[in-house]
């Protein structure tokens, strides 16, 4: 799959283990590469199993989770434009294989 980022601070946070470790913690730190490395073989969001992935509901609509440490999630949503959509209008997360990590923290808070 192909991995975009929200913003430089999301992307140093997934590419430099130094500025993950120091924000998130060593476990958490790893958890996300792990995380990380799933997306990156994964030839849809249907393909992962690991980390509990889900999609979310409410103000996080349009998103999906895999949890890491903790309360702590990767959160991302399809970068496809247009966005596959399934035959109800929703997304179709079978057909997405470019995403765009968008938060990596507790949303809970």
């Amino acid at each position: 799959m192909e991995i975009l980022f929200r913003d430089k601070k999301i992307r140093d946070l997934c590419e430099k283990r130094a500025v993950a470790e120091k924000k998130l913690g060593s476990v958490c730190a790893q958890k996300l590469r792990a995380r990380l490395s799933d997306l990156e073989a994964a030839a849809a969001v249907t393909g992962l199993v690991t980390g509990n992935p889900h999609p979310l509901k409410g103000d996080r609509k349009g998103q999906f989770a895999l949890n890491l440490a903790g309360g702590s999630r990767l959160v991302f949503r399809p970068a496809h434009d247009p966005c596959p959509r399934d035959i109800a209008g929703g997304i179709d997360w079978s057909q997405v294989t470019i995403i765009c990590i968008e938060f990596i923290g507790d949303y809970h808070d």
